[in-house]
């Protein structure tokens, strides 16, 4: 692989443009360090000219949200016989939009906070929440990094909400707030890696909380007992596998204090900086971020051309007390 072109695929189009090049940029330098030849490659409306002129052996897609992790440029690739790491058209697309994965995580028995789709031209909106309750969680069917994401507390300030989110969409999830750690687990392959506890310093865990350096908390591993430690990554690998995702995912989960763990969503990829979650999840496990990139990109292929028993790395445990450590993510 290493007399490969890898393309490492950044930017984009969507809201996470910034997020996008700053985890490209990350994976470039490493995948160089390692020996390979890692190239940027930055993602506009013409990346099928860009791919016809730079020509590639594998692409690394370092894109979030629309256009990059919705399964549009995995379509692109596919039909220019590129292979790529990370999930394939059909998983892309699905664990993009949060109104189909949660139909998906209910029909696998995966718990999921309760939810109704609502639109922004919706009149009689107040009258079909009815007793669902306050607070709860409004936010558009296919972004990511929390955009366009607000906690209605109060029936007043829901109508407002409902708009903010159809600035970015026209599918807007409502979902019942659940109260608990904020969890989030690294998988690779079909494996757990291990999981971080998030703890925001604001309200929940919004843009600002995601990337201002101080804004969160991270606990490595989460402060839970053993067995719903446990609990919690079987939940994320079986969420990963519920919606077809192959490669490097991030399930982000709610463990509330009396009750179940809530599986919220699968990102299909995560942000890839040394400080992004997913690194640091691998890193706690005994996985550099080098040695990360490197297994993201010997497990590219086409879907159709793609064994059924993908290359793994091991699940490697760590143990000792809970590590505190503070920096930015995605």
């Amino acid at each position: 692989m290493k007399h490969h072109k890898i393309g490492v695929l950044m930017g984009g189009m969507s809201s996470e443009r910034e997020v996008s090049l700053r985890s490209g940029e990350a994976v470039v330098a490493a995948l160089r360090d390692r020996g390979y030849r890692a190239e940027p490659i930055y993602v506009d409306r013409d990346l099928d000219l860009v791919l016809r002129q730079t020509a590639i052996d594998v692409a690394f897609i370092a894109l979030h949200g629309r256009y990059g992790e919705d399964g549009c440029v995995q379509g692109l690739l596919e039909m220019m016989g590129v292979p790529y790491t990370g999930s394939d058209v059909l998983a892309s697309a699905l664990a993009m939009h949060k109104i189909k994965s949660k139909e998906l995580f209910r029909l696998h028995n995966l718990p999921t906070p309760a939810y109704y789709v609502a639109a922004p031209d919706d009149d009689d909106v107040i009258d079909r929440h009815g007793d669902f309750g306050y607070p709860c969680v409004v936010k558009p069917a296919r972004e990511g990094s929390s955009v366009g994401v607000t906690i209605v507390r109060a029936e007043s300030e829901l109508i407002a909400a409902i708009e903010a989110a159809a600035c970015f969409d026209g599918d807007i999830l409502v979902e019942r707030y659940i109260a608990g750690r904020e969890v989030s687990v690294a998988v690779l392959g079909d494996r757990a890696l291990g999981a971080v506890e998030i703890a925001p310093h604001a309200d929940f865990y919004d843009y600002a909380a995601k990337y201002q350096r101080g804004g969160s908390e991270y606990f490595i591993p989460p402060r839970l007992s053993p067995e719903r430690y446990r609990g919690v990554l079987t939940h994320a690998v079986r969420a990963h596998l519920a919606l077809g995702c192959r490669g490097a995912t991030r399930v982000d989960m709610i463990v509330a204090e009396p009750g179940n763990e809530y599986v919220l969503e699968v990102n299909t990829i995560p942000g890839m900086t040394p400080t992004s979650l997913l690194p640091k999840i691998a890193d706690a496990s005994g996985i550099g971020f080098g040695e990360l990139c490197e297994a993201i990109v010997l497990a590219a292929t086409l879907p159709s051309h793609r064994p059924r028993g993908e290359r793994r790395l091991g699940q490697r445990t760590y143990g000792g007390d809970e590590r505190r450590i503070g920096a930015e993510h995605h």
